[in-house]
């Protein structure tokens, strides 16, 4: 859909197609785009199915036109790209052999199993041919194979394709493989030129597709890369190309764009030139070391957090880092989320003075959750509904294996810090206990800086769950009226609960429009029952308490990975490792930002002279480079008039601030928690 414009055309909500019409054709009547981001590039029928536009259905029907500047159309146009990309690849590389080419998130890829890795001089040729294909204006047609045993013949060159073929049933609805062979009939689609309607290129593919290629007017390759037949190993090597498209050039370049911004904001790169943390080959993959920059900047974000919770009613708990196994089998974690756990340690067994063994040993493990340890505070002794709601907090350091590939950085780690909280309420305070949950997370995610989100509703995965359905229903309904009540955007995420409750998990955009999963809150009444846990109600009955998780930042690692790109390493001056560099004209101006500093210093500012022997200019360089909010400069005169100067990292000074003037508008600044860079115009509106 577009809105209506004076330039672009309102596109209807829907409309009808007789039966044995096509869609395109009944389409025409409407006078909707066919060129430009707005054009139509397929349809979406009543249960919410992607069509080409040449789909022909045997009764009347309704249609959504899917606009190429959608998420639905931006997918079209990428797998028909891939098509293109494959098309390309066997034309350049004659005898490569075809893996699979799905749409993924804004982009696509190709597998192809060829005798040499590709080079970037490979792409360059690849992406000449492709836009020569385009060019051409080439038809996509689907095509239905008479039977899977036509298909075998058709494909008996493409070992990879006719393994789908014979292996149509077993492939997963949710995986890249169903993009080829999905549900029903087994189709191709084939590439025919527009002159001579011979068919240039074929494909096994579900589709849809978009008319002609001549709907690709912004693509490019971006890299390659190995990869494996079905993602094992065991499998044969491939080589992956992947690409992006869009619905025009201007979208393309704005993408190409954001991507340069992540590039100078990953934080991995930032976490080196700006000192904060690293991952030290002794210890393992994935698991962090802080130092003294980053650890500071962390300290600030949990101190904030801790003061936070205290205002809110939170009591506050630690648990060990190992327990027995029995725990995680009581509470599911080892029946639906063993393989995401460390292996466990052997221990306590005990042995006689010949080595036999006299006591079984017991399995500890890593805790990749909080919550069991939690429950086991709720039950440490009776609990009354006067208690309730118990609201049990924790910085706690879980432990989960994730593979080797998937790693990274700060955001997907092996070891990290959850602020985990776990919350026992009564039915009749479930509601309002959610509600009032949400309003602190999207709150106290706000005093970090962050102000733009949605919320997405996880639902019950039907192959990975514990307790009742009716719990589950119960369950959703509640958590989607509190989403919905809450005023934000609400998207479904069908079949993405963990196995003991839906959740609801909140949506943050970056300062670059990337959107990062944040909080979630997690409604549990399955753990209450596995862990017998009860309260005494005010009739004296004993009943279960219901459960909320919640974890705001997720983890603080992956917390401050997400705050250092989206500050892009400046962070606000109340969390910056330095917050004030004091900047000498001369040596004889030092003991006058000593004495400046030591009052910051009291006022609990980090504060410090640079007395170095570089010279002023290169001082500025590089605590300009470091991102230091504050810098006082002092020469000869600033030391006369009892004053300093200021500099800001974007170059703007405010020269004369009398000493006690500029101590107390940092500290006020810093006080504030004022989440943007200080500069001449921010600082003179203060004065």
């Amino acid at each position: 859909m577009v809105n209506a414009t004076e330039s672009a055309p309102v596109i209807s909500a829907s409309f009808e197609v007789p039966g044995g019409t096509a869609v395109g054709a009944a389409m025409r009547e409407l006078d909707l785009p066919n060129k430009g981001p707005e054009a139509i590039v397929c349809v979406k029928d009543a249960e919410g199915n992607l069509k080409d536009l040449s789909h022909i259905p045997e009764t009347t029907a309704v249609f959504t036109p899917v606009a190429a500047n959608t998420e639905d159309g931006r997918a079209v146009i990428r797998h028909s790209c891939a098509h293109v990309l494959a098309q390309a690849v066997q034309l350049e590389f004659p005898g490569t052999k075809l893996g699979i080419g799905p749409a993924i998130e804004n982009g696509f890829y190709y597998d192809f199993q060829v005798a040499e890795p590709f080079t970037p001089e490979d792409l360059k040729t690849i992406e000449k041919r492709m836009k020569r294909i385009i060019k051409t204006g080439q038809r996509f047609e689907r095509r239905v194979y008479e039977s899977a045993e036509a298909a075998a013949e058709e494909l008996k060159d493409e070992p990879f394709k006719l393994e789908l073929v014979q292996d149509k049933g077993n492939v997963d609805p949710n995986s890249d493989e169903a993009t080829e062979v999905g549900a029903g009939d087994l189709t191709a689609y084939d590439n025919v030129n527009p002159r001579t309607n011979e068919v240039e290129w074929s494909d096994l593919c579900r589709g849809p597709h978009i008319p002609t290629t001549r709907y690709i007017p912004a693509f490019t390759l971006t890299r390659s890369s190995a990869a494996y037949w079905r993602g094992d190993q065991a499998n044969a090597g491939l080589q992956r190309i992947y690409g992006t498209a869009w619905e025009d050039k201007e979208a393309l370049e704005a993408h190409q764009h954001m991507l340069a911004e992540a590039e100078k904001r990953d934080h991995r790169r930032l976490g080196t030139e700006l000192d904060l943390f690293s991952f030290p080959d002794e210890i393992g993959s994935g698991l962090p070391v802080f130092h003294p920059n980053g650890a500071t900047v962390r300290m600030e974000m949990e101190e904030h957090s801790r003061r936070r919770h205290i205002a809110a009613g939170y009591s506050f708990v630690t648990s060990p880092h190992v327990t027995k196994g029995d725990l995680f089998e009581k509470s599911g974690h080892l029946g639906f989320y063993k393989e995401g756990m460390f292996p466990p340690l052997q221990l306590d067994a005990e042995y006689d003075e010949d080595g036999n063994e006299t006591k079984p040993g017991q399995d500890y493990y890593l805790k990749p959750m909080n919550c069991p340890m939690h429950n086991l505070i709720f039950d440490s002794r009776g609990r009354s509904y006067r208690e309730l709601p118990l609201r049990l907090f924790e910085f706690g350091t879980v432990y989960r294996y994730e593979k080797s590939g998937v790693v990274h950085g700060l955001t997907r780690a092996r070891g990290f810090t959850q602020d985990d909280a776990h919350i026992y309420c009564t039915e009749d305070q479930l509601e309002q206990e959610l509600t009032t949950v949400l309003q602190f997370i999207i709150s106290l995610l706000k005093d970090y800086g962050l102000d733009d989100f949605y919320l997405e509703l996880s639902t019950k995965d039907p192959k990975k769950f514990v307790g009742s359905d009716e719990i589950w229903e119960t369950s959703t309904e509640i958590l989607q009226r509190v989403a919905t009540n809450s005023g934000l955007d609400l998207v479904p995420d069908p079949e993405g609960a963990a196995f003991y409750g839906p959740k609801i998990s909140v949506q943050a955009k970056d300062a670059i429009g990337r959107t990062w999963q944040m909080s979630t809150v997690q409604l549990d009444f399955n753990m209450p029952e596995r862990f017998n846990l009860e309260y005494t109600a005010s009739d004296g009955s004993k009943k279960q308490p219901i459960m909320i998780h919640r974890a705001l930042f997720g983890s603080i690692e992956r917390f401050f990975g997400v705050l250092l790109e989206h500050y892009a390493g400046s962070f606000p001056a109340w969390l910056a490792p330095q917050q004030v560099m004091g900047i000498p004209v001369a040596d004889d101006s030092i003991p006058h930002l000593e004495a400046v500093t030591a009052k910051l210093r009291e006022k609990g500012i980090r504060a410090t002279v640079d007395t170095s022997d570089d010279r002023m200019q290169k001082k500025i360089r590089n605590h300009t480079t470091g991102k230091i909010p504050f810098m006082l400069l002092a020469g000869a005169r600033d030391v006369e008039a009892d004053a300093v100067s200021f500099r800001f990292p974007d170059g703007t000074q405010v020269n004369g601030v009398p000493v006690d003037e500029a101590v107390a508008l940092i500290a006020n600044w810093i006080a504030e928690r004022n989440n943007t860079q200080p500069s001449e115009e921010a600082i003179a509106a203060r004065r």
